[in-house]
């Protein structure tokens, strides 16, 4: 599937994207998360922090693919089978009350908060037609009054506001920020998807979840931001 990025409202707001943005390593190669205590929200997210301002940038963004040994804090993520250490989505570390936005006209397909340690917590997920057949968009780590904003079967519209990014105690265990996926078949799943896959199954599931980081290039170079840095 070709993203057409004019076909597509930024996910976050204008003055976001128009700021330095890092490409945060979060895989299982970084060294430097090796003293890191990631199933700790609050210095997770101070790490975080460092590594953005060391590199003068304002947010950080990544994962798409990216195989992370950090899921082994909870067992959400294998007590059910394999282990799961791919991630499907993208991860964008931002301050709680960032606003989201919908990434194209459509309808809510569900919504769920998902409480366990180590989900998403409050997520939406909106349904899109596309010249290339049906897609859906999820939006997790949301704060809980997002899911006030929308109901099942509701009309959206590109750009409208549909939630917030929640605070740690809300969002189970992570430090604020969205994971923002493309979901090709949904299956069975309501207010759910899987946003981690087993290193096995990896090429199945990231051909299901189609990847979003040339959309985040279109956006930052329409508002001529710099381009996203690594570091």
């Amino acid at each position: 599937m070709s993203l057409q990025p004019a076909h597509w409202h930024p996910v976050l707001p204008p003055s976001v994207l128009a700021q330095p943005g890092l490409q945060l390593d979060l895989s299982g190669t970084n060294p430097a998360l090796a003293s890191v205590a990631v199933d700790d929200a609050e210095a997770f997210g101070q790490w975080i922090g460092q590594r953005i301002a060391a590199a003068d940038c304002q947010w950080a963004i990544g994962g798409y693919g990216e195989h992370r040994g950090l899921y082994s804090m909870s067992p959400l993520f294998g007590d059910e089978g394999p282990a799961r250490s791919v991630h499907l989505g993208v991860d964008c570390w931002l301050p709680a009350g960032t606003e989201v936005y919908a990434t194209r006209d459509g309808r809510v397909h569900s919504t769920a908060n998902n409480a366990r340690f180590g989900d998403y917590g409050p997520t939406i997920i909106l349904a899109h037609e596309t010249a290339s057949g049906p897609l859906h968009s999820l939006y997790g780590h949301l704060a809980p009054e997002s899911l006030t904003l929308t109901r099942p079967g509701q009309t959206v519209s590109a750009g409208q506001h549909i939630g917030w990014l929640g605070e740690p105690r809300v969002n189970v265990g992570w430090p604020p920020h969205l994971h923002f996926q493309l979901i090709r078949d949904m299956g069975q799943y309501h207010g759910d998807f899987p946003g981690v896959c087993a290193a096995q199954d990896r090429e199945q599931w990231l051909s299901r979840c189609p990847d979003p980081m040339p959309l985040f290039h279109a956006w930052c170079a329409k508002l001529c931001a710099p381009d996203l840095r690594k570091p």
